[in-house]
């Protein structure tokens, strides 16, 4: 196996996931459902707070629908290459923990900064934009996912205002 395999397989595996995450279960959560803002965005709610001091299960579930999208590709990924595609897994994970430590006042060093900014990686200071203003910094690991993920969420506003029932359905669909 060769190792440009294993990290074309991570990455694919995080840019797909990160892609069909944002945009099939995060802004629509966003607009249609109470759920994620309720567990991820509430006021003095943190990845920390719920996860770990509270042990809330609800948590647990939020994680695994914005985690599912990551995992309906590992199938194929992993006939390309187990490595990477645990290696994706792994860093996706990693990055997770990662972007939630900004509660700790935690601050990410210039050359850090600089790395990420240049691959459009989420940093946990850009990752707190989007808890203190949840219609700001989308896209979990990959920040050229937020424009396109804005509009999205504008235009599932619109969906919303427009077809009022559709909404109840949606709701009564999505776990509360």
């Amino acid at each position: 196996m060769s190792v440009v395999n294993i990290f074309l397989v991570a990455f694919l595996l995080l840019l797909i996931g990160d892609f069909l995450s944002t945009f099939l279960y995060h802004v629509p959560e966003h607009v249609f459902g109470k759920f994620h803002t309720l567990v991820h965005h509430g006021k003095n709610r943190s990845f920390i707070h719920y996860a770990v001091l509270t042990r809330n299960p609800l948590v647990l579930l939020d994680g695994m629908l914005g985690a599912l999208p990551y995992f309906i590709f590992v199938p194929w990924f992993w006939q390309i290459s187990t490595f990477g595609t645990v290696l994706g897994l792994i860093l996706g994970e990693l990055h997770v923990v990662w972007r939630h430590v900004s509660i700790i006042d935690w601050q990410t060093s210039p050359v850090i900064k600089f790395c990420c900014r240049l691959l459009f990686i989420t940093t946990p200071e850009r990752h707190w934009l989007h808890h203190q203003n949840a219609s700001l910094a989308y896209g979990d690991i990959f920040t050229f996912y937020d424009y396109p993920a804005r509009l999205w969420l504008r235009f599932l506003t619109v969906i919303k205002k427009k077809f009022p029932k559709l909404n109840l359905l949606i709701i009564i669909s999505l776990p509360k």
